[in-house]
């Protein structure tokens, strides 16, 4: 991870706002979606199968020392066994160049994650692999460790267009965060006409544009509906051991 001498890329931890603890955060074009939770009596506790593996990417367009690791997530984006994902952060915007896709919902979730963490390191690029292990730089030997070793505690959501179900299982020792977040899978190239990466072109993929808190999940079979996504992005579900905790389990839409 390349630091500028004015500038390190390495923040301290900081406080933790209250007012982020709705049940909603959303990113780009929000719209008003219905959300709704009900059991599914049909769905049974059994062996809890092996669930792709959520890859957090947090990176921004006005840093220099983020191109690399991006790439990286770019390279495993159609990857079966992992949901790569961009978060793009808002606390180097100020450098000279403000990225049009980050927002502060996702910047207060890497630091979510570096509230509970032993090393307490925000910086970029840096990524959270199943919210337990996080890799700082661009350094794709550590990410495949961590996806190698990452495991599932809870059963793979069921995504749909409109809804997901989650089968019954062991009981989490606290209710579990349920999770939707909708992501575009295209290349979106983004010429960068100043700050460090000025005179750039970055290719994005698995932007995440839009992550919304659904409800919680105590081990008890349940079914969330939601509006479909909007044209050309695809939906992932993911269960959380509340802000900044581990990831317990994951699934996305088919193509």
């Amino acid at each position: 991870m390349r630091r500028p001498p004015s500038m390190p890329r390495l923040l301290a931890t900081l406080a933790l706002p209250i007012g982020l603890a709705g049940l909603a955060l959303l990113a780009g074009d929000a719209f008003t979606r219905t959300v709704e939770a009900s059991p599914v009596p049909g769905l049974q506790a059994g062996a809890v199968p092996s669930a792709p593996v959520l890859v957090e990417l947090y990176q921004s367009e006005g840093c220099s020392s983020c191109p690399p690791a991006e790439a990286y997530l770019n390279g495993i984006a159609d990857r079966a066994n992992v949901i790569p994902l961009a978060f793009e952060v808002t606390y180097w915007d100020y450098l000279g160049w403000k990225d049009r896709f980050a927002s502060p919902a996702f910047t207060q979730r890497q630091r979510d994650f570096a509230a509970r963490s032993a090393s307490h390191e925000v910086a970029t690029p840096q990524f959270w692999i199943n919210g337990q292990q996080s890799v700082t730089g661009a350094n794709p030997r550590a990410v495949e460790a961590a996806i190698a070793t990452a495991r599932t505690a809870a059963p793979v959501p069921r995504v749909g267009a409109d809804a997901v179900t989650i089968a019954k299982g062991a009981a989490p020792a606290r209710p579990a965060d349920v999770w939707l977040v909708r992501f575009d899978p295209r290349v979106i190239a983004v010429p960068i006409r100043a700050g460090e990466n000025g005179g750039r072109t970055l290719p994005h993929r698995n932007l995440v544009r839009e992550l919304t808190r659904l409800g919680s999940w105590n081990g008890e079979a349940v079914r969330f509906a939601y509006a479909p996504a909007a044209r050309g992005l695809r939906s992932a579900v993911f269960l959380q051991d509340g802000r900044g905790g581990a990831v317990l389990s994951a699934g996305v839409i088919s193509r």
